[in-house]
């Protein structure tokens, strides 16, 4: 048995649930082994959050740059091999820049920077260092969602025609409405998270979804985004029109003040011959639609399944798959492209997904601020 990928991470320390995320995604397929990292800039913090989740503190630096510095110091052979980037927005860039630059493999948040010009920078940097770079678009990695990415690509339902995406959530709701709230949380911070708050955070995902499912990239697109008050200087909900070459075309809505949601993530997708619909707060059922049969609702572990939805599922039918699990499909692409094994190329969102997104985060934004019109998205 081939010896597990030394992993560190960088933020996620406290209460944060996405580093809870990782770390579960990361010892599911026993291919990984936490072995230090950055978890809170307090290092006494720090130091606190390690041994309460069992790691040496040997390992456990004071900062980024003495991560780094000391990392390189080791043997290849005991060296730190990827690094999970977990922090706020504005970190992603200098820290998964640096990391190539060292040789280091990284697997970072979304969105993977705070401009496209920083992608842009990053992708430069990826091509130099010629390591493994994932973007952790969390959704590709349900069965039922890589199902739905087969079904598309193999003509189940024809030729693509209509897409409807829509992911709602009202966390922000109670915040936005308190002056003093809204002034105080890092999401509405354009110097922490860039120039958009819910396109940025959640219609990234969308986004990304439409193209991973589809196989299509989108060509032009037309956003009316809502701020709500003059002080707020963050997007917080939106709809934007969507163009896909041969006149195919969609529509991604995206809130976080849609009172009561919780994390409803909806993708449709409609082609000539039939449709697909999933939705993430039931994952485990991909509705397929036609004209000339009664519904079908397909559920993982089952032999119609395709290979690359069952090799993401690890339990028998009827035991439900849920968000740890998507990561974990995540974390093991990225552990076979490590070990140079052979993988599908879905199994992880790439740094081309990552400069991507960042394109349409920027482009939706601009193509509010202009009057609402429609932009390319390059």
């Amino acid at each position: 048995m081939s010896k597990k990928i030394r992993l560190g991470i960088l933020g996620g320390g406290g209460d944060s649930l996405i580093g809870v995320l990782h770390r579960i995604a990361s010892s599911m397929y026993d291919s990984y082994q936490l072995v230090g990292g950055v978890f809170n800039p307090n290092y006494d913090d720090n130091i606190g959050f390690a041994e309460q989740i069992g790691i040496p503190t040997n390992r456990i630096y004071k900062d980024f740059d003495v991560f780094i510095e000391e990392e390189l110091k080791l043997p290849e052979d005991e060296r730190i091999q990827v690094v999970s980037i977990l922090t706020p927005n504005f970190l992603h860039f200098p820290m998964a820049k640096k990391l190539l630059e060292s040789g280091f493999n990284v697997i970072c948040e979304k969105p993977m920077t705070t401009t496209f010009e920083e992608a842009q920078v990053l992708q430069e940097t990826l091509e130099k260092a010629n390591t493994i770079f994932a973007v952790t678009y969390t959704y590709t990695g349900y069965p039922m969602v890589r199902q739905m990415k087969e079904m598309i690509s193999t003509g189940v339902i024809g030729k693509v025609q209509k897409i409807d995406v829509q992911y709602y959530q009202g966390w922000i709701n109670p915040i936005i409405h308190d002056k003093e709230k809204r002034a105080s949380t890092w999401r509405l911070d354009p110097e922490k998270s860039g120039i958009s708050c819910c396109v940025g955070d959640i219609g990234t995902h969308g986004f990304d979804m439409i193209e991973y499912v589809t196989g299509m990239e989108v060509k032009t697109i037309l956003a009316d985004l809502n701020y709500l008050y003059a002080d707020n200087k963050m997007d917080i909900d939106g709809t934007i029109l969507l163009r896909f070459a041969e006149n195919v075309k969609g529509v991604l809505r995206t809130s976080q003040i849609a009172t009561g949601e919780e994390n409803n993530f909806t993708v449709k997708i409609y082609g000539d011959k039939g449709g697909l619909k999933w939705e993430q707060e039931n994952p485990n059922y991909l509705h397929h639609l036609t004209e000339d049969e009664p519904l079908k609702v397909l559920k993982p572990g089952h032999a119609y399944n395709s290979a690359f939805s069952l090799d993401g599922t690890k339990l028998p039918p009827g035991h439900p798959e849920g968000i740890f699990d998507s990561m974990g499909n995540i974390y093991k692409g990225v552990a076979k492209a490590i070990r140079k094994e052979k993988y599908h190329p879905g199994e992880f969102p790439t740094m081309k997904d990552g400069v991507r997104g960042m394109n349409f985060i920027e482009r939706a934004v601009a193509s509010h601020q202009q009057g609402n019109v429609w932009v390319e998205v390059k």
